[in-house]
Formats: structure tokens, sequence, C-alpha cells
């Protein structure tokens, strides 16, 4: 039977505890200074649990390592389990697998194909405004035919 809400707890908990660990400088590699854990997962039977990161740059217009901050969780995947065991408590201690959270780039290229269709709203938005309809501005009103009075 799996227990959907222990489930959650315990990968919020998990969540906290390998956050905690790397942003207090616990695992000392330098190339963990920019990553951040951004969500948890641990599977109905609570043996597997697979925790989301994002790698930020050193400024804005450096490209993240991401290939250093893979490499630098894959080493610290033993010590960090460990540190799990001890916070959890649970009879068995989950393996930790780490993903590459792809939702923040995914937000941003959706950001900027919003800002792109805002930008050319506002570009119809001026052509129109200066523009006169090309022949009368009712086209479907025939006032001759009917004697000058509409059908509708």
């Amino acid at each position: 039977m799996v227990d959907q809400a222990r489930a959650a707890r315990l990968a919020k908990r998990i969540s906290s505890i390998v956050a905690s660990a790397i942003g207090s400088g616990e695992i000392k590699d330098p190339r963990l200074a920019h990553v951040t854990i951004t969500d948890a997962r641990v599977s109905g039977d609570l043996h597997d649990a697979t925790l989301f990161y994002t790698v930020l740059g050193e400024s804005l217009d450096a490209e993240p390592d991401y290939a250093g901050a893979a490499a630098a969780l894959a080493k610290a995947t033993g010590h960090l389990r460990s540190l799990v065991g001890a916070g959890t408590g649970v009879r068995f201690t989950p393996t930790l697998a780490f993903q590459l959270d792809t939702v923040p780039d995914a937000a941003r290229q959706m950001e900027e194909l919003v800002a792109r269709a805002r930008a050319n709203d506002e570009l119809v938005a001026r052509q129109r405004a200066g523009a006169k309809p090309a022949g009368d501005a009712d086209p479907y009103r025939d006032d001759e035919s009917h004697g000058g009075e509409s059908d509708r």
C-alpha cells in the first residue's frame, strides 16, 4: 500500500537535508557553490528518491557548469545519503538520484515567447491605429436594393 502523504513528507525532509548540506558548505566542493535543490520525489515504496536541482552561473552572462555540478553531486551522493539516513530515521535510507531541473529554463523560454508576442501585438496595434478600411466602412449594407430599409 502506497502512502502518498508519507512519501511527500519524506521527499520534503530529504530535500531540506540535502539543500542545507550543500548550502552550509558541509560538502566542500566548489562546483556545488551555485547548485540549488528545487524539488524531491520519493517512490511509493520509499526506496528511491529523485532530487531535482538547478545550477546558476557565477554572473548573468556566464554559462552554468552543468557537467561539473553533476559530477560533484555524483561524488557526494554517498555522504549525502548517510546524512539523509541520519536525518530521517527511516528503516531503509532511500537511494539518491540527481536530475537537472529544466523547469526554470522552460519558464525563461516561455517568458521570452510571451514578451515577443506582446511586442508583435503592440506593433499590430500601432499599425491599426492609422489604418482606414479599403472600401466602405460597412461593405454588407446595401441601402439601394431595399429602398433604404434594412432586413436586420
